[in-house]
């Protein structure tokens, strides 16, 4: 496969109790609180989003799943996802920025072999790095070509998340000489490292993505991290879990973000709004049935796609916790109950998002208010991560058993 001999082990650490879920949902809720601040104005501004990772970095985020040995916070994926939900109700494009940082730091663990993966998680979390880039399938691939000290990559992504501020770019490219897919790590430093923002975007605009460029990168063999196959023969069902881990953050950061513009729409309306349908209802009247109706509609899809996220995860620790054992037909369980709730999430904050600007009436379109951003967050986030597909792979496995296939996050 083309993939080095990692060297050997670390010295184990001396022993570090790890803070408990508990610690890191306050702390969640902290730094959701202090981003809600400025929101509005941090987005508008659409700068490259350095002191908002600063905040994660001295808030302990980055480092959440990190194994305690390693330095790290001591995680869990179940703590990981409350603390994007938590922090996408307050600015969905950060939270769209840690939650591709925790998937492309944990896949390091899950793709390479322990001893070099203690190795790169010591080493992230003593230089505070935040990881950027993706996994997922790109069409045209990044290509990786074998020299006599290891590879150069060549290529461009036209998006990838992260990138402008990522310490380390985690990525997919394809052998020149097998075809084989593998993920390889890319220090950004390097010069012919090329980055460009996406200034045109109109929403998720600080999650610091944009295109990344490789130009006859050179690569060291232990940069080469694993296979991304989907052969059976190469990945296992462990590895596969891969697939509704990555996509579980999606279904997070899009119930965050629809919790937070009800959230929003609600202490609005309550403090300096109106009854936008009827004259006769008096400023933030409880008794306006349009306004009632849509909060219980919209509340009844948030809680709906909250209830199957939560089946989604249950199925997915589940399996994590089967670890080796793990087997096919039960990745695929996991795997289909996530895209479940994908599309339930989906629905819900394309829903809540388009909807609570009705509820809130005409004033909703002030740019001061920035009620706006949750709406186009939600769907530029979306069009990356579309459900048509998921979708067909539950019918496909309801009707016919199939199990889907591995498909990374965007």
């Amino acid at each position: 496969m083309g993939v080095a001999t990692a060297p050997s082990a670390p010295a184990a650490p001396q022993h570090r109790t790890a803070p408990g879920r508990a610690h890191w949902l306050r702390v969640a809720r902290e730094t959701a609180d202090d981003l809600a601040t400025d929101a509005v104005t941090r987005e508008q501004a659409g700068k490259v989003p350095f002191d908002e990772v600063s905040r994660l970095r001295e808030a302990g985020l980055l480092a959440l799943l990190v194994p305690a040995g390693q330095g790290g916070g001591g995680a869990d994926w179940s703590t990981a996802y409350a603390v994007i939900r938590e922090i996408a109700a307050a600015d969905g494009a950060i939270a769209q920025l840690l939650g591709c940082h925790y998937f492309l730091g944990w896949s390091t663990r899950s793709l390479t072999e322990p001893g070099r993966a203690a190795l790169i998680e010591r080493q992230a979390v003593a230089e505070g790095w935040c990881w950027g880039g993706g996994l997922a399938r790109r069409e045209p691939p990044l290509t990786l070509t074998g020299t006599a000290q290891g590879y150069v990559l060549d290529g461009c992504q036209s998006y990838a998340s992260g990138v402008l501020v990522a310490d380390r770019i985690a990525v997919r490219a394809v052998r020149s000489d097998t075809g084989e897919p593998l993920a390889v790590v890319v220090d950004p430093a390097d010069r012919r490292v090329r980055t460009d923002g996406d200034t045109g975007a109109f929403g998720q605009r600080l999650a610091a993505g944009g295109a990344v460029e490789f130009d006859s990168v050179p690569l060291a063999p232990q940069d080469v991290l694993g296979s991304l196959s989907a052969d059976e023969d190469v990945l296992s069902p462990a590895l596969a879990l891969a697939s509704p881990v990555g996509r579980l953050l999606s279904v997070q950061l899009l119930l965050g973000m629809t919790e937070g513009v009800l959230a929003e729409a609600r202490e609005y309306r309550r403090g300096a709004g109106h009854a936008p349908w009827h004259p006769a209802w008096p400023a933030g009247s409880s008794q306006d049935p349009h306004t009632l109706t849509a909060y219980g509609e919209l509340t009844v899809l948030a809680r709906s796609a909250s209830a199957l996220a939560g089946q989604a995860l249950t199925a997915v620790e589940g399996a994590l916790a089967h670890g080796a054992d793990l087997s096919y037909d039960e990745c695929a369980e996991a795997s289909v109950l996530v895209a479940v709730a994908e599309a339930a999430a989906s629905r819900a904050a394309q829903e809540s998002t388009t909807r609570a600007l009705d509820v809130i009436g005409a004033r909703s379109a002030s740019a001061r208010l920035g009620f706006d951003r949750f709406w186009r967050n939600a769907r530029a986030h979306t069009l990356h991560e579309p459900v048509s597909h998921r979708l067909r792979d539950v019918g496909d496995y309801f009707l016919n058993g199939a199990h889907p296939p591995f498909v990374l996050p965007a």
